[in-house]
């Protein structure tokens, strides 16, 4: 296990006047972090730049700053032979505009010159945090409305990803690049954090988190090859369906977020990312400095107990398992068994939008069966969303266009362009 370093900027203003001050923040960055991997004998470890949306929209900024970190590293392994790789995430600043178009236009153009450029320049993965399917998912999460959720992952979100994805594995091939996956960041984890707050279910979010999955996988169908983006919670079920190498964030990352799922993320991850931390000063030193050696640390438990042997392996895995899933059904639905019997039923299927139907509905029937064995902790005053959820998913055609005549009138058809997603 490696640890993925991920970092952002203070609050600062980005133009072309603040350019030279933003290249020598991410500079300071690097040379703290690099430097602080040397000092824990880190023996290797990913650094990641997410790209702030100006930095996309200006597709010359974005690659210098990428060729700025790019440098930076490439110097440290020269001198010190300190491995590393560079993930490059361009922000997906096609929702700037609303309703936003999702297969063309300025913002679509900015986002692939910046992932071309970057790839020529040296990055080593390329990943997005994607948001086809947003315009109704955010209100389909505040009204627990899991119709709409299931159309905007397993129709929107699905056509978006396969058409995405062919263009950012294209622009890997072409350049040397690796393309590593997406995320359902915008999805999955605002749920998560909409349940943490008392907005909405735990056990809808659950439901939304096993809804992802297909969405997700729509990456690797068309040619990516992990590793996962580290917010992508379903990454284990990536893992098991698709074999690929996957980032998690648990603990590590409450600097971004809070999340019920701090160590049964670590479970059978491959890369251990702290999501991101603005280049803050804190006691013991810069904030990114400070997640780095946290990382390096639980990084460094988690590789002893692998060269310990495989009884001691599993033991320190049924740990982190055994410590969260029982407490919130968004945990329970990550336990490497749940995943794995999940996912076993996901792949006999194979349409996209029937696996989302068809996970939501599984994870509904695995959440009931843990509550009756005493596995999960449920609120009583959740049990009714069980049936609710049920209810509704029972009600959608197994057909995409007879799924999208029905839900049609229940939609505001402002916030997208249906012929964006190919819908009449």
């Amino acid at each position: 296990m490696y640890p993925e370093i991920n970092f952002t900027l203070p609050p600062m203003e980005i133009n072309q006047n603040t350019m030279d001050a933003i290249k020598k923040q991410y500079t300071e960055i690097l040379e703290g972090v690099l430097k602080r991997a040397r000092e824990l004998h880190a023996p290797g470890i990913i650094v990641e730049v997410e790209l702030l949306p100006p930095m996309t929209e200006h597709p010359k900024w974005g690659i210098e700053i990428h060729k700025t970190v790019r440098d930076i590293m490439y110097e440290h392994e020269a001198k010190y032979g300190l491995k590393s790789a560079l993930r490059i995430t361009p922000n997906d600043v096609r929702e700037n505009i609303r309703p936003p178009f999702m297969r063309g236009g300025a913002n679509w153009d900015a986002m692939m010159e910046t992932f071309t450029g970057c790839a020529k320049d040296g990055a080593d993965f390329l990943a997005i945090e994607s948001t086809g399917g947003k315009e109704i998912h955010d209100g389909a999460l505040m009204n627990a409305d899991i119709s709409q959720v299931i159309f905007a992952l397993g129709i929107m979100g699905v056509r978006d990803m396969g058409n995405l994805w062919e263009h950012i594995s294209d622009i890997a091939i072409k350049e040397g690049s690796i393309a590593s996956g997406d995320t359902a960041c915008g999805f999955g984890n605002t749920a998560m954090v909409l349940a943490d707050r008392g907005f909405i279910p735990k056990v809808f979010a659950a439901v939304v988190r096993v809804a992802t999955v297909s969405r997700s996988l729509v990456a690797y169908e068309m040619g990516a090859v992990g590793p996962s983006k580290d917010c992508a919670y379903e990454g284990p079920y990536m893992k098991a369906i698709a074999g690929v190498p996957i980032a998690m964030e648990g603990k590590s990352s409450s600097c971004a977020h809070l999340s019920p799922l701090g160590n049964i993320a670590a479970a059978v991850a491959d890369l251990w990312s702290n999501e991101s931390v603005q280049n803050i000063r804190l006691l013991g030193g810069m904030a990114p400095v400070v997640s780095m050696e946290q990382l390096i640390y639980d990084c460094r438990l988690m590789n002893q107990a692998m060269k310990s042997g495989k009884e001691n392996a599993l033991r320190m895995q049924q740990w982190l398992t055994d410590s969260d899933s029982k407490l919130d059904p968004q945990a329970y639905v990550l336990r490497p068994d749940i995943v794995y019997q999940i996912s076993k039923e996901i792949v006999k299927e194979k349409d996209s939008f029937i696996r989302t139907k068809r996970s939501a509905q599984i994870a509904i029937d695995v959440l009931r069966q843990a509550l009756a064995k005493d596995e999960v902790i449920i609120d009583p005053r959740e049990y009714k969303w069980l049936d609710i959820m049920e209810s509704q998913i029972a009600e959608i055609p197994d057909e995409e266009e007879a799924f999208w005549r029905k839900i049609k009138g229940s939609l505001d058809l402002t916030k997208f362009l249906p012929s964006e997603y190919g819908l009449s």
